[in-house]
């Protein structure tokens, strides 16, 4: 495999302008009630309001003219699907979406918003990613996985470097970050043992969905029944063979399990703290900082804010 650390470095530079910095905060509430130095990186804030846009961003150009003519074709559970919407409509390629029924309606109504053409399968989010797959290779049309490609893992790469960058001289202890098919971690925990090894690399599953956690656990991937999660956006099972698997098994130094309580805790607590109403997946992050809390007393840590991508009604049915 190509150099993981050059690459991510490369499309720090190559995402930009289209995709700003995120802040990386400090929270003083939360840092009081948690007893430690908490750091929110808001990539909620960024364009379509999640991290995705980073690595659709980062696919898109490196497919270049090629793609332009040919389009490309995706499968997610909304954000990534929203993200590759968004790369498309700027780079002029178009863009086919692959979504199981389950989507969030809200996330696919944007997907189509954004210019997309959305194809929904009445079937798990890992037949959807099946299905695009096969479309892409009938009709000679390039596939872009959510998480199980290169170039996708280089550009959530970003948001480690922009960590290490910000946090400076000011040496962070632990980055917390939810898991799902392993794109974020993968590329967020390689450019933070490249920029900052002494950073631990905490990931974060819902008890729900531990799809990536029994394949760390059994040491290859295997299937597992998931059931409903808040967070939508990590729900689905690892594809055979993904790259992401062996990243894994190297960047993630902690992992901790959270209940869809701790989940609606921890954004509920975003809320009332820094103001943000973010997704479950957001929530997923910081509800481990808050269960392994007296671990990491008096010590720095950040927290990944990842993605805002949740309605109303089901934010306040989740936090009551």
């Amino acid at each position: 495999m190509q150099d993981l650390s050059a690459a991510i470095m490369a499309a720090h530079a190559a995402i930009r302008p289209h995709v700003p910095f995120s802040p990386l905060e400090r929270s003083g509430a939360l840092s009081a009630a948690l007893d430690c130095d908490v750091r929110l990186k808001c990539d909620h804030l960024l364009p379509i309001g999640a991290f995705k846009v980073r690595g659709a961003t980062n696919k898109i150009s490196v497919l270049g003219e090629a793609a332009r003519k040919t389009g490309v074709v995706t499968a997610s559970t909304g954000n990534h699907g929203m993200a590759a919407a968004w790369a498309g409509a700027r780079a002029g390629v178009p863009v086919t979406v692959y979504v199981p029924a389950t989507a969030v309606r809200g996330k696919l109504d944007a997907i189509e918003r954004l210019g997309a053409r959305l194809v929904i399968v009445d079937a798990p989010p890992i037949e959807a990613e099946r299905q695009a797959r096969r479309y892409g290779a009938e009709h000679g049309i390039p596939y872009i996985s959510p998480y199980n490609d290169f170039h996708i893992i280089a550009g959530q790469g970003t948001i480690g470097v922009e960590i290490a960058e910000q946090a400076g001289a000011d040496v962070l202890d632990a980055v917390f970050v939810c898991v799902g098919g392993g794109g974020l971690v993968s590329g967020l925990g390689t450019a933070i043992k490249h920029l900052s090894p002494r950073t631990r690399v905490v990931g974060v599953w819902p008890e729900n969905s531990q799809c990536m956690l029994r394949a760390l656990e059994a040491g290859r991937i295997v299937d597992v029944e998931e059931q409903p999660t808040l967070s939508d956006a990590t729900a689905g099972a690892v594809e055979e063979g993904s790259i992401t698997f062996p990243i894994c098994q190297q960047v993630i130094d902690d992992r901790v399990t959270v209940s869809e309580t701790e989940i609606a805790k921890a954004m509920r607590a975003v809320a009332e703290t820094d103001h943000w109403m973010v997704e479950g997946a957001a929530g997923v992050a910081l509800a481990g900082l808050m269960q392994r809390k007296d671990e990491w007393r008096g010590k720095k840590v950040a927290v990944v804010l990842c993605g805002r991508n949740i309605s109303v009604e089901k934010f306040v049915e989740a936090v009551g």
